[in-house]
């Protein structure tokens, strides 16, 4: 349903009331020098505001077969093959020999999963350079600006197996770096695997920035979504990263990478809304 997504109601109403409550006040008590007027504007700025930031749009669904919608409003950073060469360990693996540490994004067993697409555990990808193989993934990442609408959506008709939350090494939260910047994605973050009923698994990252730091989910493992239905939201912006099988899809978007002249910041693309990979035909 289109309007304020969950949560924006008890902001808004209350700003939006106090605004007019003051200005009223204002016009049958002593108006301060002009402060009370000043303030109930400054009340309704902040509820508008607050408007703007929860709204939730309703989305025309795209319904053809072999598609994967965007997960969120923003500008696409980059689009790149990418393969897993690590990990994170086990409590097993932490107590044997060859764990690589790193100051910034932590521990990593230098072997990715069994099956790098199943996604069972957050996974180091680093890009494709040279012979491609079955196991790449796509990688596409959305910058979402303060401005932008940021309800996330599931990208297929899809089961939620596996939802976790990750902070940086020895952080309770953060860290906060700007998302526009390619360290970013190691900022907090949600990571959750959706299943399509083919079998397939998506990943998408929800990664907070230097004024998003609060990501809500609506969903939990074992739920059910239908394409393009809500699935949580990213206060104040940030970034998503989604990673599929490149042996199964291609990317439909343009990023800031290319240097399109028509897509100078990455084409804008919409959650729910608009396809950013189709499914590879399969030759005959």
């Amino acid at each position: 349903m289109a309007g304020l997504a969950q949560g924006g109601h008890a902001p808004v109403a209350t700003f939006a009331l106090a605004g007019i409550a003051i200005l009223v006040g204002g016009i049958y008590l002593d108006p301060l020098n002009g402060l009370l007027p000043l303030l109930g504007v400054l009340c309704l700025m902040t509820a508008v505001f607050f408007a703007n930031f929860w709204r939730d749009p309703d989305r025309p669904i795209p319904q053809e077969s072999g598609v994967l919608v965007s997960p969120a409003d923003g500008h696409v950073m980059f689009v790149r093959r990418e393969r897993a060469n690590g990990r994170r360990p086990s409590q097993t693996e932490r107590e044997q020999d060859g764990i690589e540490q790193d100051e910034f994004t932590g521990d990593w067993f230098p072997k990715p999963c069994g099956n790098p697409l199943s996604f069972e555990t957050e996974q180091r990808f680093v890009p494709v350079e040279g012979e491609t193989l079955d196991i790449d993934v796509w990688r596409v990442a959305i910058f979402m600006s303060p401005l932008d609408v940021h309800v996330n959506r599931a990208p297929c008709a899809s089961k939620i197996i596996a939802m976790e939350h990750r902070t940086g090494k020895g952080r309770r939260r953060g860290p906060f770096a700007p998302a526009y910047k390619k360290e970013s994605e190691y900022n907090e973050r949600v990571r959750t695997v959706f299943e399509s009923v083919d079998g397939e698994r998506i990943e998408v990252m929800q990664i907070s920035g230097a004024l998003a730091r609060t990501i809500v989910p609506w969903k939990g493992i074992g739920d059910t979504l239908r394409r393009g239905e809500r699935y949580g939201m990213i206060r104040l912006g940030s970034r998503v990263d989604v990673r599929v099988p490149a042996a199964y899809y291609e990317p439909q978007v343009v990023s800031a990478e290319e240097q399109n002249s028509q897509y100078p910041r990455g084409q804008f693309i919409k959650a729910g809304a608009d396809i950013i990979f189709k499914r590879v035909l399969e030759e005959e």
